[in-house]
């Protein structure tokens, strides 16, 4: 059962068997329009590629020429794509090489999550279901293959985590090193760097200096280096994505609907499942289990305070969470293993008591049935689990979209975007502002025309104002962190930007003074409705039908 040859075989098949996943992936989130085929990223991803395309084209990383806002969160992140933007190919092209890239690290992470898991235990079913587990977890590759930094974080996390097992109690700075590297990557990669340091300090007695030194070290060095750097860049301590999401909406609040993301999560993940690695402490209580139980708690806790994520209603583990969901994957597998071992030793002891007469002639032969039994029970659960695990928010059409039945999750706002795109650059000059609140996708695909982010990513004024959002108790379901702010009479009112693609929704009482005032309502393309500014010079009116 433990051949290497098997071992290695069936974990090969895996991989290529994920590869081809990832094909089919990729295939699916591309569009094909008038003969050419368009490959988009998950939207935040765009903001970052517009940000990375004028960093590229010697604009420095600004949403806008001249403007120094930062409104992303993924400097090295940033830069990888800023390269990407060097390649001799158009802006339909780029992303399909950063889905490439993301398929390539979340391949490598497989390698890892191997390693880890076979760090404490040989049993060959644990092995696959942690890597398959992890393979074709649906939010994973959803932001993974879809352009976002979570493929990297991912690697990396397992790769420190792995770095640790394999050096156990002795000292080793390039955990420190990656790790340091991953806030560059995104900063709030500090949350596992310190639970990580607290747990090696507190373990490793004999080494707590050099803990301090390097650890503490290359923590205060990575993000006071960046937050110097933003500072005297953008004239900001921090992103404007953090103003944006955390200031003026209340702590209490902000917890209360990220311990309701939470509950999502774990309801729809199956209350038992969600729970099940935590058993592994029955079996196994040393400092590497609870290091790989507080990197996932950690993240849990980071998601909570910071209100969860805005695409909460899409299921599964959100951007925070599932960088550790491979550790996850790992624990649980190991530890089905162990229950259903356990629970085997214990029926095969009471039926070796009742049968103790036969003189033990039958021993090995219940021995062989006991040990068929709970594989077989692991493999149903190992079903049971990988469908349940991807059934994100108790839909089938969950399921349909994982297997491409229906089409990848996001792909449907990705499509509309890329149309109403293409559209604007028909019905518009170079230098035209659009006002979108998708701000990825559309501006990046229009990179000569001035982009206004209705919901304030990449502008300050709307980031540091209060939320505009119902803030009840009762609303916290409802509650969409980094999507509750705006101000039309500055946006629209001063602003007057020359296309308004769309409001945000249920505000349309609140729009209509202004739009009524200064705008028509116009058909750009099929089924495409903006609000395009009256008698301005940046519209093709020729191109345009007035409704």
């Amino acid at each position: 059962m433990n051949s290497k040859f098997l071992r290695n075989t069936l974990f090969a098949l895996l991989i290529f068997g994920y590869i081809y996943y990832c094909q089919r992936y990729i295939a699916a989130t591309s569009f094909i329009i008038e003969g050419k085929t368009y490959y988009v990223l998950f939207d935040d991803a765009m903001i970052s590629m517009r940000y990375a395309y004028n960093l590229a084209h010697g604009l420095g990383p600004v949403w806008n020429a001249g403007e120094h806002v930062e409104g992303f969160t993924n400097p090295l992140w940033v830069g990888l794509m800023a390269l990407v933007h060097l390649l001799p190919i158009g802006l339909n092209e780029t992303s399909l090489v950063m889905q490439i890239i993301g398929a390539s690290l979340l391949t490598f992470n497989l390698l890892l999550v191997k390693g880890i898991i076979e760090h404490f235990t040989d049993d060959l079913f644990a092995m696959l279901a942690a890597v398959a587990l992890t393979a074709f977890y649906a939010p994973l590759n959803s932001y993974g293959l879809l352009g976002m930094e979570v493929s990297l974080l991912a690697l990396m996390l397992s790769a420190v985590i792995w770095l640790i097992l394999k050096n156990d109690k002795q000292f080793s700075v390039s955990i420190y090193i990656l790790l340091a590297i991953s806030t560059l990557v995104r900063f709030d990669m500090a949350v596992p760097y310190i639970v990580i340091l607290a747990v090696l300090f507190f373990v490793q007695k004999e080494n707590r200096n050099q803990h301090l030194t390097w650890g503490l070290g290359l923590l205060v060095l990575s993000l006071g280096g960046q937050t110097l750097a933003r500072y005297l860049y953008y004239g900001a301590l921090l992103p404007n994505t953090y103003y944006l999401k955390v200031e003026g909406w209340p702590l209490t609040l902000r917890l209360l609907r990220g311990l309701y993301a939470l509950i999502h999560f774990a309801y729809y993940s199956n209350w038992m499942l969600f729970l099940l690695p935590f058993t592994i402490f029955l079996f196994r209580r040393d400092w590497k289990v609870t290091l790989l139980a507080l990197v996932f708690i950690g993240q849990v806790a980071y998601s909570v305070y910071v209100g969860g994520d805005a695409w909460e209603n899409h299921g599964g583990a959100n951007r925070y969470i599932v960088i550790a969901m491979p550790l996850f994957f790992v624990v649980f597998s190991w530890s089905a293993v162990e229950l259903l071992k356990k629970a085997a030793s214990n029926l095969f002891a009471q039926g070796g008591v009742l049968a103790a007469g036969d003189g033990g002639r039958s021993d090995r032969h219940k021995g062989n049935l006991f040990e068929i039994g709970w594989r077989v029970v692991f493999v149903v659960l190992f079903t049971f689990s990988l469908f349940n695990f991807n059934a994100l928010i108790g839909e089938w059409k969950s399921i349909e979209r994982w297997n491409f039945t229906r089409r990848p999750d996001y792909v449907a706002g990705s499509d509309r975007n890329l149309q109403i795109a293409l559209a604007i650059e028909n019905v518009t000059e170079p230098g035209a502002s659009v006002a979108v609140i998708g701000a990825g996708t559309i501006p990046y695909l229009l990179p000569d025309r001035y982009a206004i982010d209705i919901l304030g990513k990449a502008d300050p004024y709307i980031a540091h104002q209060n939320v505009r959002t119902p803030m009840s108790i009762a609303d916290v379901p409802f509650m969409r962190p980094g999507h509750m702010k705006w101000d039309y009479a500055y946006t629209f009112g001063q602003l007057k930007p020359d296309v308004i693609v769309s409001i945000w929704e249920g505000t349309d009482a609140e729009a209509a003074p202004y739009l009524k005032k200064d705008y028509v309502q116009a058909v750009i393309g099929e089924k495409i409705k903006v609000y395009l500014l009256k008698d301005s010079p940046n519209v093709i009116w020729e191109n345009v039908v007035i409704k």
